[in-house]
């Protein structure tokens, strides 16, 4: 942000020379509004078109169409999604919490969309591409999205519905269950990179895809990878792992008495949440914006549109194993997803820790 601040500073210097008395924390004020207000049209551009992707790959796991009606092959469905939302009725129970209940769904999005602030999309200049650059970027990251949790039990508790209180329980037992492993498996990479910097964390994996942090160390940061992957799924209340959504059990879980637009902030935050997490395993364990191959296709700065390329493709290929695996595979019960939590996944990432720890030490 400091090189592109420079930039402006002396193209208004050159030709809007009114702007000169300006003070240098507007502009950073006026490029965090910029980058805030891109990086959140990008988070709910991608909730509707995944949204529509879900549908087309879920059709053709089942040998169906899908969407077909809105437009060629569908494509402007989320476009009608959107505007039946917003015209909906905003329906509050009388046995809500009212206030809590309004503003569940804006904390729970919160929580997903100040995940993006750190990520490196890219680099220019030879610096990162992104709302900031935080020296301890991950664990803001892990720190941050922790928000969700107080969200949803806000909105299970505040709904005044048995479904939605069962719903809000179950999903905060699950990420607080699934964040040790994730944590324990960073600690990995943490110790390879010596840093909590994503961005030095991506600059180290350049140099081709053996290069990137999951081949390091073989076969611990592999499974260090997986893990996290499994993880993942928990913390976004993913199919094998959505027990607090459950349909057939408790109707629709802490969003039971949601509708019109405070249900889309659930329905935004939820693949919103997808991007994330796929978005920091690129950037952790693939390479984040890095190219497979030893050297950069595009020169100079123009590096940039590249970056961008690597990162979106790698991160919205996790995106579509997520859609695959929701549509393949059958939901966990309570007990199960606690066992994979605590006796399988954790003491399997504490493997990792020591192997990777020897392996260093020889």
């Amino acid at each position: 942000m400091q090189q592109l601040i420079d930039i402006v500073q002396k193209w208004v210097a050159g030709y809007l020379q009114f702007l000169e008395p300006v003070p240098i924390e507007i502009w950073y004020i006026l490029f965090m509004f910029i980058f805030a207000g891109v990086v959140l049209g990008m988070v709910m551009l991608f909730a509707g078109v995944a949204s529509y992707a879900e549908r087309k790959v879920a059709g053709h796991m089942q040998s169906r169409h899908g969407p077909n009606r809105v437009g060629p092959h569908g494509v402007l469905q989320f476009v009608a999604d959107g505007i039946k939302l917003v015209l909906k009725e905003d329906l509050i129970p009388d046995a809500a919490d009212k206030i809590l209940f309004r503003f569940a769904p804006y904390i729970v999005f919160l929580g997903c969309f100040a995940v993006f602030a750190a990520f490196p999309f890219s680099m220019v200049f030879g610096q990162s591409l992104g709302i900031t650059n935080l020296n301890i970027g991950l664990l803001y990251v892990l720190a941050i999205s922790s928000i969700v949790v107080v969200g949803i039990i806000m909105a299970g508790w505040a709904s005044g519905n048995k479904w939605s209180l069962l719903g809000g329980l179950r999903s905060a037992a699950q990420i607080v269950s699934y964040e040790v492993p994730i944590g324990v498996s960073f600690l990995t990479i943490v110790m390879i990179a010596g840093t909590l910097d994503l961005f030095e964390i991506t600059r180290q994996q350049d140099g081709g895809f053996w290069r990137w942090f999951v081949f390091r160390y073989p076969p611990f940061t592999m499974s260090a990878f997986f893990i996290y992957f499994v993880a993942s799924l928990a913390e976004t209340n993913r199919v094998p792992f959505d027990i607090p959504e459950a349909e057939s059990e408790i109707v629709a879980g802490y969003h039971t008495e949601y509708s019109g637009m405070r249900f889309s902030f659930f329905y935004m935050s939820e693949y919103g949440n997808m991007l994330a997490v796929s978005s920091l395993a690129t950037i952790v364990f693939l390479g984040g914006f890095q190219s497979v191959l030893p050297f950069h296709i595009l020169p100079g700065n123009w590096f940039v549109i590249e970056g961008l390329c690597w990162f979106f493709g790698k991160a919205l290929f996790l995106v579509f194993v997520q859609m695959w695996l929701r549509w393949t595979l059958p939901r966990y019960r309570v007990d199960q997803l606690m066992h994979l939590a605590w006796k399988v996944l954790l003491p399997f990432a504490f493997v990792n820790i020591m192997g990777i720890g020897i392996w260093m030490l020889i």
